[in-house]
């Protein structure tokens, strides 16, 4: 269940090292899951598949399952997901702000 505030989502999702990684990968074009475990070093099938249902489960990213064979899964950002990201960038850009300031 997602948390019932704005606050503790985020905090939930910045407890994951990797969903930040998994945004810049979609931002990229890369929406496949075992494509993502091979772009990132160090990131494992296991991980992945926890963030991005955490993910799924806030409404930032959509999985989409498509009915082939060999199974393929996609994965993409949502109107919530981009108004999120929106939020992600600032938070970025407070911290670029924040290291140029306090060297």
């Amino acid at each position: 269940m997602p948390p019932s505030d704005s606050a503790r989502m985020v905090e939930a999702i910045f407890g994951c090292k990797w969903s930040l990684t998994v945004y810049q990968l979609l931002a990229l074009g890369v929406n496949r899951p075992g494509e993502m475990v091979r772009s990132v070093d160090g990131l494992t099938t296991k991980v992945l598949n926890q963030c991005l249902r955490r993910n799924v489960e806030f409404g930032i990213l959509n999985r989409v399952s498509y009915n082939e064979i060999p199974p393929r899964v996609e994965y993409q950002v949502t109107e919530f997901g981009e108004k999120f990201m929106r939020v992600v960038s600032e938070i970025e850009a407070l911290q670029k702000d924040i290291d140029t300031q306090y060297p």
